[in-house]
């Protein structure tokens, strides 16, 4: 039986094939699902208080909008050293340094006495924010291989699973000073004790492993990611300053712009690996694209703002599966050692923040005037999933899919 450092041939299909776990498997799987749970946790907890530190710091949209363009480009950073340091050491040993880096700086964004101060711990969060979210799903994915099937959606359910947690803490301690939010830094300082995966000893990745990966097959996919993370940002970042600002919701419960959209992601994320086994990859990704599309339609034209966390509610369910989706047909295309694969993955994991800026930025500076104008941009742009979808088939289901 092939080791988890082992994986199928560039370009070929995997043949998922349940086998007995191990004490060792289960306990990495678990690892590996608390370091997403950990990145949602902290992440929803920052983003569902942007608008107290807007409020705070006297931020306009345009200041707010530069604010997360600095955050993507550092976690672009984050990732591009996640790759590096993937081509000859651990997975592991890097999630947990990105662990480290995100646990120190969160306190210091919440509890900055001045703008400068608030700026610096970003950044610094910016950089482990791109070092986790590489890291952890190279470990998915390594994992997954170990477990035979498909297990992808599942973790980044967990990631769901913690936003949720975040967003119900932001909900309880609305009223409650805001350097409370650095309280959130204790869950990636325990994180940091997990047992990660370990590559086997020697392993490293070689200048023909990284000339042969089909980069080409692995854009379609990447593309894919790029449409999530423009929605998905969307909606974590401008969800709660569009409940409060455009519709006039109460204040206090803004955070349930992103609280519903993470429990619908989350429903959808447990019930996927069933889906994409029974019905495959390709009609589900479609179905959630149409959804999705609807969903921000409803938000765009909401009268008010229980409409709208109706809107974020459905668009959370239509887009929930293409982030696990894409790391796996990412992983599966490139093939090979795992440190070619961990090389991989932290480079397609730049497609997040292309996405991101589309969300984050472009949302923002489109909809500086009015955040409805801002939302439509992503309601049209998402349907380009539509034709994207066939690029998630194996390879050799493509030739069926391609003629629907």
């Amino acid at each position: 039986m092939k080791g988890p450092e082992h994986l199928p041939p560039a370009g070929g299909r995997r043949h998922w094939h349940d086998r007995a776990m191990t004490p060792a498997d289960v306990r990495a799987r678990k690892a590996a699902a608390l370091a997403f749970a950990t990145q949602g946790f902290v992440f929803i907890s920052l983003t569902t208080r942007l608008p107290r530190f807007s409020d705070h710091w006297d931020l306009s949209e345009v200041d707010l909008s530069l604010i997360l363009l600095m955050i993507v480009l550092l976690a672009g950073v984050g990732s591009v050293v996640s790759e590096l340091v993937a081509k000859r050491s651990s997975s592991g040993g890097t999630l947990r340094a990105g662990l480290l880096l995100v646990g120190a700086s969160v306190p210091v964004v919440a509890a900055a006495p001045a703008v400068p101060v608030f700026v610096a711990g970003l950044a610094v969060y910016g950089v482990g924010l791109g070092i986790v979210d590489a890291t952890s799903n190279m470990q998915a994915v390594a994992v997954e291989h170990r477990y035979g099937r498909p297990i992808l959606p599942s973790f980044h359910g967990a990631w769901t699973f913690g936003g949720i947690l975040g967003a119900s803490y932001a909900l309880a301690s609305a009223h409650a000073p805001l350097w409370t939010a650095g309280l959130v830094a204790v869950v990636p300082f325990a994180a940091l004790a997990a047992p990660y995966l370990a590559r086997e000893h020697g392993e490293a990745l070689t200048e023909a492993e990284q000339v042969a990966v089909p980069w080409q097959p692995i854009l379609l996919v990447g593309l894919g990611m790029v449409l999530f993370y423009m929605v998905d940002t969307a909606s974590q970042t401008w969800g709660p300053t569009y409940l409060d600002k455009t519709v006039d919701g109460p204040h206090a419960l803004v955070a349930l712009a992103t609280l519903p959209y993470l429990v619908a992601s989350l429903v959808l994320r447990l019930a996927g690996d069933s889906l994409v086994r029974r019905y495959g990859a390709v009609p589900v990704l479609r179905t959630g694209a149409v959804v999705a599309s609807l969903a921000l339609l409803v938000v765009v034209t909401a009268p008010s703002w229980p409409v709208a966390v109706l809107g974020f509610t459905l668009l959370g369910a239509g887009v929930s599966v293409i982030a696990p989706l894409s790391f796996s047909a990412a992983a599966r295309i490139a093939g090979g050692e795992q440190a070619r694969v961990d090389a991989v993955i932290a480079r397609f994991n730049q497609f997040n923040y292309v996405g991101g800026l589309l969300g984050a930025v472009l949302t923002g500076l489109v909809g500086a005037n009015n955040l409805r104008i801002g939302f439509a941009v992503p309601m049209v742009l998402i349907l380009a999933m539509l034709p994207l979808a066939r690029a998630f088939a194996p390879v050799t289901d493509r030739s069926v899919t391609a003629a629907r």
